[in-house]
């Protein structure tokens, strides 16, 4: 069935921003969440484990296509890459990607682990939550960024 005015692009632009809103979405929840479990220790092992899950399973799989339906976006559009916008969100889309594969995703595993062996409460648990608190408002500031110049697209 064709959706009358409905082109390629659009269709793709359309799941763009689904998958946006879907993988900043989980990611706004964390803090939330975290901020409930430091009120209430005895459920922080069950919120931790509940934010990996979201983060492996939703999030960072809507990240990765989100890069793939930005470039079709391109290819549909008619963008090109020369754009300083468009070379700038994926610049910070590199960096954010490889931030929050080597940083945060193991300080997130090293969390649950150290949970799951009854140290939370120690001072290497506080450094690593530290790290990760610290490393997740990097990554929600570059998400920010890229979003504003995504719904800008200055020159």
């Amino acid at each position: 069935m064709v959706v009358v005015g409905l082109t390629a692009y659009t269709f793709v632009k359309f799941l763009h921003v689904l998958l946006a809103i879907l993988a900043v979405g989980f990611n706004a929840s964390y803090a939330i969440w975290l901020a409930r479990a430091a009120r209430e220790p005895e459920h922080e092992l069950h919120v931790v484990r509940g934010i990996k899950l979201l983060d492996d399973r939703f999030a960072n799989p809507a990240y990765g296509l989100l890069l793939v339906t930005g470039l079709l976006m391109v290819r549909f559009g008619g963008l090109s890459f020369s754009m300083l916008w468009l070379k700038t969100a994926l610049g910070i889309y590199i960096a954010l990607a490889l931030l929050a594969a080597l940083v945060y995703t193991p300080t997130l595993r090293k969390q649950v682990q150290l949970l799951e062996a009854g140290s939370g409460g120690t001072a290497e648990y506080e450094a690593v939550s530290q790290r990760g608190g610290i490393v997740g408002m990097v990554l929600a500031l570059m998400v920010i960024v890229i979003v504003f110049l995504m719904v800008t697209k200055p020159t």
